[in-house]
């Protein structure tokens, strides 16, 4: 490792080292306040120099701008809350073991506090380096991502009380990855530009139950298959190339050989043809131009012999920008009828208008990738999960997600699932990349 590789990842190892497992409905305050006196001793420019804004648990940093008080700033996002990690891990998720190959290991190397490592030592560098930005800089790290939680929306409640309007925000999202697709080979920056919604619905089914000795025709559980069934074989919902899709081919097609570089070099001739082949191809690619359903949850009787006077199941949905709740409720409704099924719509959030990959914000993320990546080719990107920048419309019209650190297909697999951990030669591009954003901003 260089001395710089050492530095990060040693600053990256005391963050994983400060477990910060959000939970649903528990505040956690201690942990949090612990992990906020760590990040104040490992980036004490920041902390004294900045004005700090303390929302919950959540954190909100700004540094200010010489620039017109009219100019609009930035924000530079990464959450600080991690999911619980169970199972055997090759070393401690929250030991932040350092291998002897450099690579850092733990919950949250990758989701988030990777980037969230680089986007403070970003901004402690630009302070000691005494460089004023053209305009402000926040800094915007939720405690509650990881459970859909009040960190950020409170933070938008923050921001719009004080009339701020953000030229650009960068948030979690795509990374530096090579080949996204098979077949396709080099580096890659997926820029997220388009968020889906999302949404449970729950489909239930009634009878009048009775004993597993004299089973009926039509159970509950038996009409719930059936509804499943139906809904595998035959997938109602409507996939339909868009504008993002079709530009991330466009880009991605010269580094694909023969008639697939071809077709993608050319998506949106063929567009028709590959709204019918990707969702049959690919499960990543068809979540990119189709609203998905993933059946996650079912419950029928309490007893083995006893026929359930109610059963339900749980359709985890991302809902895509041409196929919103609405149309998702009337695609549904003739098919529960069919099926004697009753359907409730919880927790929904619609889609989002995606963000303008010709516009003044993604261009100037591009020209950072090319600056600080020159061997890496820039691309918009659908992000198929969620964001805390979801939330941020309010405040600004390009939430881009994009964590600009380059990892492999198997620390990508790792979010949220074993052996979590992420390379320290990453980690000095990230911190150029936000450094980078900052002095460009205008």
């Amino acid at each position: 490792m260089t001395d710089r590789e050492r530095l990060y990842a040693t600053k990256l190892s005391k963050m994983i080292q400060c477990e910060t497992i959000s939970e649903p409905g528990v505040e956690n305050a201690e942990k949090f306040s612990r992990f906020h006196t760590l990040l104040k001793e490992l980036f004490p420019n920041v902390f004294s120099k900045c004005e700090v804004v303390c929302i919950g648990q959540s954190l909100l940093i700004k540094l200010k701008g010489k620039g017109s008080p009219k100019g609009e700033p930035i924000l530079l996002m990464s959450h600080q809350d991690v999911v619980p990690a169970d199972g055997d891990w090759k070393h401690p998720p929250f030991s932040g073991h350092i291998d002897e190959n450099g690579v850092v290991w733990g919950r949250g190397t990758v989701d988030t506090k990777a980037s969230l490592m680089c986007i403070f030592q970003s901004l402690e560098e630009t302070i000691e380096e005494g460089f004023e930005p053209n305009v402000d800089v926040y800094i915007a790290s939720s405690s509650t991502e990881e459970v859909c939680g009040e960190g950020a929306p409170n933070t938008v409640k923050y921001l719009q009380e004080h009339g701020v309007r953000l030229q650009l925000l960068m948030d979690e999202g795509g990374m530096i990855v090579d080949s996204p697709m098979a077949g396709i080979n080099g580096s890659f920056a997926m820029i997220g530009v388009l968020e889906k919604g999302h949404g449970n619905i729950r489909i239930t089914a009634h009878s009048n139950g009775g004993h597993a000795s004299t089973p009926v025709k039509g159970s509950p559980i038996a009409r719930l298959a059936a509804f499943i069934d139906e809904l595998e074989r035959h997938d109602p919902n409507k996939a339909k190339m868009n504008p993002t899709v079709v530009e991330m081919f466009h880009r991605l097609g010269p580094y694909a050989k023969g008639a697939f570089g071809f077709v993608l070099r050319h998506a949106g001739f063929f567009s028709p043809l590959l709204s019918k082949v990707l969702p049959k191809i690919s499960p990543a690619g068809a979540a990119m131009i189709k609203t998905t359903m993933a059946f996650t949850m079912c419950e029928g009787s309490k007893a083995e012999n006893v026929l359930p006077e109610t059963a339900w199941l749980n359709i985890n949905t991302r809902f895509i920008q041409h196929q919103g709740i609405e149309e998702t409720k009337s695609i549904l409704e003739p098919l529960c009828r069919k099926h004697g099924l009753e359907m409730e719509f919880s927790d929904c959030r619609a889609p989002q208008k995606p963000v303008d990959y010709k516009g003044d914000a993604f261009k100037l993320v591009e020209r950072t990738v090319h600056e600080i990546y020159p061997n890496t080719v820039p691309t918009p990107y659908v992000m198929t999960g969620g964001t805390d920048a979801y939330h941020y419309w309010p405040v600004t019209d390009n939430a881009i997600r994009f964590a600009p650190l380059a990892i492999n297909s198997q620390q990508l697999k790792s979010i949220h699932g074993l052996d979590e951990n992420i390379d320290a030669s990453s980690l000095p591009g990230g911190v150029d990349f936000y450094k980078a954003i900052i002095r460009k901003a205008n």
